[in-house]
């Protein structure tokens, strides 16, 4: 069998920088390192992050109080990890009070949309966010639109919005598809002309989209998307795999493949999430190969 391994699969520059942060206080300060829920969204490279003395706490959509059992001193020692989907200023109000040293590993590009988010609700605008209402993402970018931002995702949720006023800003989930915001942001404007709309969907994303693109071009008759089931861009992945009318198998990893069924393909492509990590897509490649 021959396999073609997309030239994006695996951690985007975002999720390694995260992870890199984390690690350099585990591993380097020998300090006590918690992330407020999943640092990325990945359980066997948690577990590994886990083993090296990161502990997740909290919950996926960073919403309960925390508990640690530690001793003032040990806060002290401490660090709290902000995970690459970013928080809100209410949520992140919280963890600095916690006694602890506080180290943001957002994605510099989540980062930059909750920025251009505060900067127009604070001109008055309302913010529309094309997304998942209930990602951890989403739920840390509405915490910037003081108190004026709606979630969309269908032209029926646009359909539903109260009237607004004309100062509108529409931005996107970064793992949005770009084709789904390009069509939502004509459908918004339909309705309000003057609304400005700012394609946040991040650059990791695009090339990944693009990538499943290239890979039926050279020839893939199916295409394995590896990555968590809870990863939204891992998700999005193996969707758009579907619309190229590709059979797709969507593992976590390598004991998932059913060689039995893929077996019967000639040539496999291998595609993976931005939180996929590389030993996870090199153990998939490899059982693929020497099938």
């Amino acid at each position: 069998m021959k396999v073609i391994r997309a030239r994006s699969a695996g951690f985007c520059w975002g999720v390694e920088r995260a992870i890199e942060i984390a690690r350099e206080y585990a591993t380097q300060g020998k300090r006590p390192v918690f992330t407020d829920g999943p640092l990325i969204h990945n359980s066997q490279m948690m577990e590994r992050l886990e083993a090296e003395g990161i502990r997740e706490v909290g919950d996926y959509l960073s919403q309960t109080s925390l508990e640690f059992g530690l001793t003032d001193a040990e806060k002290q020692r401490a660090v709290m990890v902000v995970r690459a989907h970013g928080i809100s200023p209410e949520r992140r109000g919280y963890l600095k009070q916690l006694g602890m040293k506080f180290r943001d590993a957002t994605c510099p590009d989540v980062g930059s949309i909750a920025g251009r988010i505060k900067l127009h609700a604070r001109k008055g605008y309302t913010t529309v966010i094309f997304g998942d209402p209930k990602h951890p993402e989403v739920i840390g970018l509405m915490g910037y639109t003081e108190g004026r931002g709606h979630v969309i995702s269908t032209e029926k949720d646009i359909d539903f919005l109260p009237p607004l006023e004309d100062k509108i800003c529409m931005v996107s989930q970064s793992t949005m598809f770009t084709f789904d915001f390009e069509r939502l942001a004509q459908y918004l404007r339909q309705r309000y002309p003057g609304a400005l709309v700012f394609n946040t969907i991040c650059g990791a994303t695009r090339e990944r989209q693009s990538d499943v693109l290239v890979l039926a071009k050279q020839g893939a008759e199916a295409i394995v998307v590896i990555g968590g089931r809870h990863s939204a861009n891992t998700v999005k992945l193996a969707a758009l795999v579907e619309k190229q009318k590709l059979p797709c198998y969507h593992v976590e990893t390598a004991a998932e493949l059913d060689l039995e069924q893929l077996g019967q393909y000639k040539v496999i492509g291998v595609t993976a999430g931005a939180s996929t990590p590389g030993f996870l897509i090199d153990e998939a490649c490899e059982k693929l190969a020497s099938t």
